[in-house]
This record gives C-alpha cells, sequence and structure tokens, in this order.
C-alpha cells in the first residue's frame, strides 16, 4: 500500500493493531459465555432510585462511540441526565405525548401489540431512574463556515452505537428501558440541543427496584430468526 497522507500529514492507513486470532475452542466459548450473559437482559420499568456510579455510564458511553458508522462521521451525540428538575420536566413533556398517543394517535392494531408489555401513558420511571440517556442523531453536520454538510446512514449507524450501549450497560450490572416517545423533539429545547440533531432514543438506565418485575414474554426461536446457506 502506497504511503498516502491527509490533508495534516498524518498517514490515511496504519497497520491493524489489538487484534489477536483465538483458537476456534476459546472464540467458541467465548461466544456462548457472551450469549448466555445477554440472554438475561430484560427491559425493565420499575427501576431503585439508587445512584450509580457515573463512571459506569461514561465507560459504556465510550464503548457506544466505538460502533461502526457511514464514512467513520460518528452522527452521535449522548446528553446524561440525573439532575431532578430536568428529569421532572422530560416526564411532563413525554407524558404529554404518551397521552396523545395512547388516547388518539395509535391504531387499535398497535395498542393491541402493546397490551402485553402493560405500558400506559404514565411514565414514573422518568423521575424515579437516577439516569436518562438521549441519544441523538445527526442529521447533518454543520461546518465552522456554516455549510451543512450530509451525514451517510445516520440512524443505522446510532442505531448500532445504541446496541453496544445497551450491551454495555447490561454487562455493567444495571438495566435499561428503551424509551420513544412521539414525536421527541422537546428533548432538543429542554437539553439544549441543536437543530440539526433529532432525538434517535432515550434510555432509562439504573438498578432495578427491588419488587420489580417483567412481563411473560419469550423471545422467537433460533429457526425463525437465522438461516443459513
Amino acid at each position: 500500500m502506497s504511503d498516502e497522507r491527509a490533508a495534516d500529514g498524518a498517514p490515511r492507513f496504519v497497520p491493524l493493531t489489538g487484534y489477536r486470532e483465538l483458537p476456534a475452542e476459546e472464540m467458541t466459548r467465548r461466544a456462548r459465555s457472551f450469549y448466555e450473559e445477554m440472554v438475561a437482559r430484560r427491559t425493565v420499568r420499575d427501576f431503585s432510585d439508587r445512584p450509580v456510579p457515573p463512571a459506569v455510564i461514561e465507560n459504556c458511553i465510550r464503548t457506544a462511540a466505538t460502533a461502526p458508522s457511514g464514512a467513520n462521521l460518528q452522527p452521535w451525540h449522548f446528553v446524561v441526565v440525573t439532575d431532578p428538575q430536568i428529569k421532572s420536566r422530560i416526564r411532563v413533556a413525554a407524558e404529554a405525548e404518551e397521552h396523545e398517543f395512547y388516547t388518539r394517535r395509535a391504531p387499535p392494531e398497535w395498542l393491541e401489540a402493546l397490551a402485553p408489555l402493560g405500558t400506559d401513558p404514565h411514565k414514573p420511571f422518568l423521575e424515579i431512574a437516577p439516569c436518562l440517556i438521549a441519544v441523538f442523531v445527526q442529521r447533518f453536520a454543520l461546518l465552522p463556515d456554516g455549510r451543512r454538510m450530509k451525514i451517510y446512514y445516520p440512524a443505522e449507524s446510532v442505531g448500532l452505537a445504541s446496541g453496544l450501549l445497551i450491551a454495555g450497560l447490561h454487562h455493567a450490572g444495571l438495566v435499561s428501558l428503551t424509551h420513544t416517545p412521539s414525536p421527541m423533539k422537546f428533548l432538543n429545547e429542554i437539553l439544549e440541543r441543536p437543530k440539526n440533531e433529532a432525538p434517535f432514543l432515550l434510555l432509562v438506565v439504573g438498578y432495578p427496584a427491588d419488587d420489580a418485575v417483567v412481563p411473560n414474554i419469550s423471545r422467537k426461536p433460533f429457526a425463525d430468526i437465522c438461516t443459513f446457506k
């Protein structure tokens, strides 16, 4: 490969480091171990108000930011909310949208699909949980001269980062809830995010309440989700 260099003089390509090939047996063991850890993950709606270590949240977000992204543009921003007043404002705004959803916007088949989960317009966990992570997706980049730059595959990229974040939180010993009131534009105002960002996900994070329960549901059989050719 030629010694190509970027405008700042740095090489465009560097050797791959950090990869170490493992024996097949070790790969199989690791893959199984990770599966067994992640299959225990459940979405939780009953939270303790016990604070979580800030370093845990920070490192999970650092993990999320390692996700692949279109053209390596990394079109994400994470806002960590622990301030009770801000959480209260978010709850009021979210419940207003959720009330509209459950009473006017949602078609009957959607409400029927949600019924086994026991959801409703009331979202007390937004105040009870010690931490909210608002995930924003950059729809376009703003250059220093004010011009817009196209972002490639922004939703796909932020979706990948969000998955890593959820997995990281579970691995660290916390539980989470993916909350997506629609629309979520109120998050831009409350969290003072710029116009080129759109709310993608509101992740509720913490420890489960002592009496936490989860819906009695199951995942699809493997044969229904995967085909080998």
